[in-house]
């Protein structure tokens, strides 16, 4: 490819979810030695190869790897108020190292492996999954296509215009934008959530996306994901059976009261539910749902609740798994007078113009040299390659196969 047709993907490395930057800072403030090893994965099979791809992305990381944090970007992540000023420090000496990421081919098959210190490689997952979602997307990115987002950007617009003239229940809709890592463009992902913000603000109040949060003055929005957790089940502290409790304490250790939102499903909800006692319930400010059953899962999470008398109202109960509006309405209309709701939509947003979307993600596989597993309660997304591991942590958990 001719080096004047590069145009590159990532532009500013706050263009990324606000989660990897609050899990960075837990990661660097309580396991700096830490080492890691990140996948690429596509659960599904694309039109178009993404093998073909492969040197294109090689340009892109080599872009990636040249960025800095720019001091009017540090400036905002410091006044964060939960994001201390040593890690603010840190990030100002801060770039992706290009030795510690590898693109490979198999037939039609893309690899990509991030393996190294975990403070160094962690931050790499959003960038590349959107790098490979753009460029793969440039090849449909007509004025057809265009055409056809803008009229579904619309119909979803018109839809919570109708919902708007609904009667109010207890507690208000509340929607932020998850859709970063598997947008059509970054350009796409901006126009969407603009229109969004002007026509129905009282209703899209955040982003997951923190350079878009910076531009929009929106909230930035996100906690902890499946990542944080599995890297405790090697840590070795503690046994694996109560390496959900090490994480939750060492959250709480960190943000103090801030970013109480606990991720629940990395070894299914049972398993969360036997460790989130009394003392997580009052100290954490909600939950988020990610796989499994969503009605079934609020359900369980507010009898839990109750087991532990404490008032679910006083809880915010977040719904992540694969939303479309019309389930958002749906799930808010069943529970927004027992819990606060609210809702993070991703591929359906920014990523709804026509063409498939990918399912594409980069998981955790290895932290220190020992297996890490996702075992949630959706079968479609265990994560491991270790068989043996994967038994044995169904064992501790009492999980069936």
């Amino acid at each position: 490819m001719p080096t004047e047709s590069f145009v590159p993907v990532i532009e500013s490395l706050l263009d990324t979810d606000l989660y990897k930057f609050t899990m960075w800072q837990a990661m660097l403030h309580r396991h700096p030695a830490a080492q890691a090893e990140y996948r690429f994965i596509c659960r599904d099979r694309p039109e178009y190869p993404l093998a073909a791809l492969a040197p294109e992305i090689e340009r892109q990381l080599d872009h990636l790897c040249a960025l800095r944090f720019q001091p009017e970007e540090l400036d905002y992540l410091r006044g964060l108020r939960y994001i201390k000023s040593d890690f603010v420090d840190f990030l100002s000496l801060f770039h992706f190292q290009r030795h510690f990421i590898r693109v490979s081919t198999r037939g039609d098959a893309l690899d990509i492996v991030a393996q190294g210190p975990q403070v160094h490689v962690m931050a790499f997952e959003v960038f590349v999954l959107a790098i490979v979602n753009e460029l793969y997307f440039r090849r449909h990115q007509t004025p057809d296509v265009l055409a056809e987002g803008r009229r579904r950007l619309q119909d979803k617009i018109a839809l919570l215009r109708d919902f708007g003239r609904e009667p109010a229940r207890r507690f208000p809709l509340l929607i932020s934008d998850f859709g970063l890592r598997r947008r059509f463009s970054r350009a796409w992902q901006t126009e969407v959530v603009t229109a969004l913000r002007q026509a129905v603000p009282q209703f899209v109040t955040g982003t997951s996306n923190v350079a878009l949060a910076r531009a929009l003055g929106l909230v930035p929005v996100g906690t902890m994901a499946h990542e944080y957790l599995q890297s405790y089940q090697a840590f070795g502290k503690v046994r694996l059976r109560d390496f959900q409790r090490a994480a939750l304490e060492d959250w709480v250790q960190e943000y103090r009261g801030d970013l109480g939102i606990a991720l629940t499903d990395v070894v299914g909800m049972d398993a969360f539910l036997a460790d989130f006692d009394l003392y997580f319930a009052k100290l954490f400010d909600g939950l988020r749902h990610d796989s499994g059953d969503p009605i079934a899962w609020g359900e369980r999470a507010i009898a839990h609740y109750r087991t532990l008398r404490v008032d679910p109202a006083g809880k915010r109960f977040v719904f992540s798994d694969g939303l479309d509006l019309p389930r958002t309405l749906a799930l808010y209309r069943h529970f927004a007078d027992r819990v606060q709701p609210a809702f993070g939509i991703g591929t359906n947003l920014t990523n709804d113009l026509g063409p498939m979307p990918l399912n594409i993600v980069m998981k955790l596989f290895h932290c220190n040299g020992m297996p890490t597993a996702k075992l949630p309660d959706s079968p479609g997304k265990v994560h491991c390659t270790d068989e043996t591991f994967l038994a044995y942590l169904r064992q501790v958990f009492g999980r069936a196969a």
